[in-house]
């Protein structure tokens, strides 16, 4: 997990990416990876990915890029989360179940919220930093991925639909 830290320093100094240029290929299947709950139950992204569409995203209470996106994904998630999953995959980096999960309930965030304490998910899904997002489409293949405060995501939910 200090290799994410690194990589987001990084990221930070040469400049914003824009979607495609990081993570996983288009077309990849959604790694499975084992997490947990923030009740510090087992559980595996594979619950959730190759069922229906998911918006995932790879987050942090201390990431003000990841505040940033908290309300698109509110309103993406009223939209539409009677057709996609969206889950947010809390990293393990200064945090813990109980911090993300008193975040979770302070700033009303609806959506399902999982804790990567062993760096499985971040690593499966080649998280480059927080505010990383992963569209897959409901056959589980990746359609869209994106970092930073400022992504355009319902382009992405729409073809994960396939609209």
């Amino acid at each position: 997990m200090k290799s994410l830290v690194v990589i987001a320093a990084a990221l930070v100094l040469a400049g914003p990416l824009c979607a495609q240029e990081i993570g996983l290929d288009i077309g990849t299947p959604g790694p499975t990876a084992n997490v947990e709950t923030l009740d510090g139950k087992p559980a595996n992204l594979s619950q959730y990915v190759g069922k229906r569409p998911v918006v995932m995203e790879f987050w942090a209470t201390w990431c003000s890029n990841c505040h940033e996106l908290e309300p698109a994904l509110k309103a993406l998630h009223a939209k539409y989360s009677d057709k996609v999953a969206f889950l947010g995959v809390a990293v393990s980096i200064n945090q813990s179940p109980a911090r993300v999960k008193a975040y979770v309930e302070k700033n009303k965030l609806p959506w399902i919220q999982l804790f990567d304490r062993k760096g499985e998910a971040s690593g499966a899904y080649d998280a480059p930093a927080t505010s990383y997002i992963v569209v897959l489409d409901a056959s589980g293949k990746v359609v869209y991925t994106g970092l930073g405060g400022k992504q355009n995501l319902e382009p992405a939910i729409r073809k994960a639909l396939g609209d």
